[in-house]
């Protein structure tokens, strides 16, 4: 792990040298690919030929590949086999998206992403009995795929513990036929009887599926925090969603200033960021040496048919980035939908602002997730209120009324005053966002937020009726569209 912290410590001295070259190895990688071949790998392309020849990828550019590569083909995108497949949940639509996991993703990020993660832990908490205990782990299930019975897709926590080598088996828990079950409310139960009985130091996880499992094993159990059947727990691992709204939630559940909580930016495509400062908050290190070399769309520009991306030495502070990756298991400039905050050069450092689908500008207020994640932190501290999910969407114009933003908030405890919550909320999205703030002048062009306390577990009833509870499934935080909240809000009769 030392050794690790050395290695970590030459990236953010050398970030430039370390992703150039990284770029070339994968340039040089993939020259014979299929891929390669067509975009003319073999000449040794620089970055700026790189730009230049090959197109910035969606999903559905890159799909024609992958499904052949699903049906058996290889040496499309990427030289070496592909027989796993990430089933991305990064959104909550119908349609899902399979991710390569090649053997060198697999073990020189996805891995490399956990082990770096317990290093960097372990060298801002010295004295720590991680290590005398298991860590519990809420993944999701992998099953064959409908196009070949030899390739296996799946949430890629799924992949990545079916893959786990012996000696991680044995110091995690759940065991394997219970984590990868895919009957999510069986799981919880399974989970519940055989964790109680072990010593669990550390978890990691979705917060949202994470709460869930803790407050059935208290139910289950009758005690009245968490500290009472683990009692050496102490570090929570998370990412998926903002951590910012749910931080009470656990304070309340594990009373304990010594747990300590860490930040990990990791997804379908990659593993991207760990929080490597103590106290820091959904700040995270930027991992360069993963596999994946980094370009970034200025978000002003994200909707120009060819726009420019800037390399890692281009970026500035506190501007908001699509993210753009080039990755060792052939997925090219490929944009993941995450945008991304600097708040540091030296090293780089990231914090998540948002997807680039998700965000209310129905009126030219561009609220995006962070935005709207603050402000619900805020109305939560000034009212007492602890929320367990949320969702928010646009009220269109209408001949007789104005325009606003109708939130759909489930409290784990309410409010002292919902009123009050709503001021709070409507005032710090207008300190953090200037164009919100504008429309809202007067009432001129926005109305004030109307806010909904929703009954518990209607956006578990959500997810149970669109076939997406457990894994990295999550409800989408703000749409520029009423139809998630419509649907919400008929699925459970509201």
């Amino acid at each position: 792990m030392k050794k690790r912290i050395h290695d970590i410590d030459l990236f953010r001295k050398y970030p430039h040298e370390v992703q150039l070259e990284l770029f070339q190895n994968l340039i040089s990688t993939a020259k014979n690919t299929e891929w390669g071949r067509k975009y003319g790998y073999e000449d040794n392309l620089s970055v700026r030929e790189f730009q230049e020849r090959v197109p910035i990828s969606t999903y559905e550019d890159l799909y024609p590949y992958i499904e052949r590569v699903m049906k058996g083909e290889q040496n499309l995108l990427w030289p070496t086999k592909i027989e796993w497949f990430a089933k991305s949940s990064g959104t909550t639509n119908a349609r899902s998206k399979y991710i390569p996991v090649s053997p060198e993703s697999l073990e020189d990020c996805h891995y490399k992403g956990g082990k770096d993660m317990l290093s960097i832990y372990v060298n801002l908490y010295p004295e720590t009995k991680l290590f005398t205990g298991k860590g519990l782990s809420i993944g999701g299930s992998h099953h064959p795929s409908e196009l070949n019975a030899k390739v296996n897709c799946g949430d890629v926590s799924a992949v990545i513990m079916q893959n786990l080598p012996i000696w991680a088996e044995a110091i995690r828990t759940p065991p394997l036929k219970i984590a990868l079950m895919d009957k999510w409310e069986e799981k919880i139960e399974k989970m519940v009887e055989v964790t109680v009985k072990e010593n669990v130091t550390s978890m990691s996880g979705v917060p949202t599926w994470t709460y869930v499992l803790l407050k059935r094993i208290l139910e289950v159990t009758g005690k009245s925090n968490i500290l009472e059947i683990w009692p050496n727990l102490e570090l929570f691992t998370h990412g998926a969603v903002a951590f910012g709204p749910y931080r009470q939630l656990f304070r309340d559940i594990i009373p304990s200033d010594q747990m300590n909580y860490l930040e990990v930016y990791n997804a379908s495509e990659g593993f991207f960021g760990i929080q490597d400062q103590a106290g820091t908050e959904d700040e995270m290190l930027l991992m360069l040496d993963y596999g994946v070399y980094y370009e970034f769309i200025p978000m002003d520009q994200f909707e120009e048919e060819n726009p420019k991306t800037l390399t890692l030495d281009q970026v500035e502070l506190g501007k908001n980035y699509a993210i753009v990756i080039s990755t060792n298991a052939g997925l090219w400039r490929y944009k993941i939908g995450d945008t991304v905050r600097f708040t540091s050069l030296s090293p780089y450092r990231i914090k998540i602002s948002g997807r680039t689908k998700h965000f209310i500008n129905a009126f030219g207020e561009e609220v995006i997730v962070e935005n709207a994640e603050e402000a619900i932190t805020n109305a939560c501290d000034a009212t007492g209120a602890i929320i367990s999910n949320f969702t928010a969407c646009p009220v269109y114009l209408e001949s007789d009324k104005r325009g606003g933003h109708e939130w759909l908030i489930e409290f784990e405890k309410e409010p002292n005053d919902l009123k009050r919550f709503t001021q709070v909320l409507d005032e710090k999205l207008r300190e953090v966002n200037s164009d919100y703030d504008a429309k809202r002048q007067n009432d001129i062009a926005l109305q004030g937020p109307l806010v909904h306390a929703a009954p518990k577990g209607t956006f578990l009833n959500w997810l149970s009726h669109k076939g997406k509870l457990g894994g990295q499934n999550k409800v989408p935080r703000l749409s520029n569209t009423r139809d998630y909240l419509e649907e919400i809000m008929q699925v459970n009769g509201l």
